[in-house]
């Protein structure tokens, strides 16, 4: 039998918020376990909620993003459940109303086809505390700084097909929301983390198998692994007769393998009903106009303009505008170079990006800003330096010895034109390597990129290989 796997994420998005979500207590990462938890996050008696405005501010920037219906009033409910990391016994979450509905998010295959993923919901709530185990031999310690931390949890309908689409999706929605500006990405420090759902069913038909919950998985790749492994123990279980059966599972990275944890639960066992201490969530249509009109210009509109208004291959826009801060750095970077977007292009996705990953930082913090690059490209324009030269002043530039002007005027790196000089080199490498001349002259013209090397070579790579090419066939006949 052939089978079909059905995927379905819920993805946990830490909305990058200063404060909590009902609570004045700081979000910062890091602090000393339990510096950071007031009397509400902790459920005291006497203690009343206060919804966070920016929160619902960054809901509704994201649900605009996805085309989504945004609700006009929606409402937040207890959900019931005994953790030790959850010392009020419920957390404030939403479920019947949720604040964004119906989006969708297209994500690109690799067989370079496009499929739209169904959003069923985005609602907000308030994250646990967490549990720990490492350092409590035979014991657990709490620490609750998560405890009201505000998260954007995103359902998708179950539209997945393979592992490879669900990390697809998994990898766009983390562009979008770290694009937007509401979730710093962190993946280690569990800002976005992801719960899959995973079922099989013969191929063709359309009715769902049971399905099981791979919890918390926070790395795009062992997503990708949990779902694979996920879908072959289930196959297997079926084809040797057996039923699967609906729990939440833990995906075991040293082992590669997922095992179970606990029965699921199903919605009534959480007995939601709507939380007493908070009033429903209205929105008007001014503060949601107001969130509009603040949103940037989203991923793929802007790698679309970049294809359309710098004539770049698709490719190079994606890499571009895989995130913010790239595709910011570019634009700056054209607009003072404009006669070549596609050198500018160049330059930023290798010699920059190759001296950002050396130097383990982003974009943000490289030594050379988009002004600077632009100077040295000027001298690369207009003939000063050729490109290999190029990448040696980048090189002093990034470790601070100036601008580009000024590191070929202390190197000595200007580009040789002088057409007599250079015509003598060239003479000078004929005559050195009668061999390869007569072979040339024999018909194997591939060996002018020796020729054009070895000019290279003698003037510590400050020829100008376009006079160089020219005066070598001149002379080679």
């Amino acid at each position: 039998m052939e089978w079909e796997a059905v995927i379905g994420l819920e993805i946990h998005v830490q909305l990058r918020t200063r404060s909590k979500i009902f609570s004045g207590a700081s979000t910062a990462y890091g602090a000393p376990p339990n510096t950071q938890a007031c009397a509400i996050d902790l459920g005291l008696p006497g203690v009343l909620p206060v919804l966070n405005r920016e929160a619902v501010r960054m809901a509704v920037m994201f649900g605009l993003a996805v085309e989504a219906e945004i609700a006009r009033r929606s409402v937040f409910a207890r959900k019931n459940y005994f953790y030790p990391d959850l010392p009020k016994g419920y957390q404030i979450s939403q479920y019947e109303l949720p604040i964004v509905a119906r989006g969708r998010l297209a994500i690109e295959l690799a067989d370079g086809t496009t499929k739209t993923v169904g959003i069923t919901r985005a609602h907000l709530e308030e994250d646990a505390g967490k549990s720990l185990h490492e350092d409590f031999h035979g014991m657990t310690g709490i620490d609750l700084n998560r405890a009201g931390v505000p998260l954007l949890e995103i359902v998708s309908e179950p539209d997945l097909r393979s592992p490879e689409e669900a990390v697809a999706y998994m990898k766009k929605l983390h562009q979008l929301v770290v694009w937007l500006g509401i979730c710093d990405g962190n993946m280690q420090e569990g800002s976005f983390r992801c719960d899959a759902n995973v079922s099989v069913r013969a191929k063709g038909s359309q009715a769902f198998g049971t399905r099981t919950e791979i919890k918390n998985v926070n790395s795009f790749r062992f997503v990708e692994r949990a779902i694979r492994h996920e879908i072959e123990r289930q196959i297997e279980v079926l084809e040797s007769g057996g039923e699967v059966v609906q729990e939440t599972r833990l995906y075991d990275a040293a082992r590669d393998e997922t095992r179970s944890m606990r029965t699921k639960e199903e919605a009534n066992d959480y007995r939601y009903f709507p939380d007493p201490d908070l009033l429903p969530l209205v929105l008007d249509e001014a503060f949601i106009e107001e969130t509009r009109a603040a949103l940037p210009e989203l991923p793929d509109a802007r790698r679309a303009r970049f294809v359309a208004q710098y004539g770049l291959k698709p490719y190079d826009a994606g890499v571009l505008t895989a995130d913010r801060a790239t595709a910011d750095y570019y634009e700056a970077l054209v607009e003072a170079v404009p006669d070549n977007p596609k050198l500018a292009a160049n330059w930023v996705m290798v010699e920059l990006a190759g001296a950002l990953n050396r130097a383990g930082i982003g974009i943000a913090d490289a030594p050379v800003g988009p002004e600077a690059l632009a100077g040295l490209l000027r001298r690369i324009e207009d003939g000063t330096i050729s490109g290999k030269i190029a990448k040696e002043v980048f090189e002093a530039m990034w470790a601070g010895e100036g601008d580009a002007d000024a590191v070929i005027e202390a190197r000595g790196l200007r580009q040789i034109t002088d057409h007599g000089e250079l015509e003598a080199l060239c003479r000078r490498v004929l005559e050195d390597n009668p061999e390869q001349v007569a072979r040339y002259r024999a018909g194997k013209t591939k060996l002018m990129g020796f020729f054009v090397g070895q000019v290279m070579k003698a003037t510590g790579g400050k020829a100008n290989p376009r006079q160089v090419n020219e005066i070598l066939q001149r002379l080679l006949g």
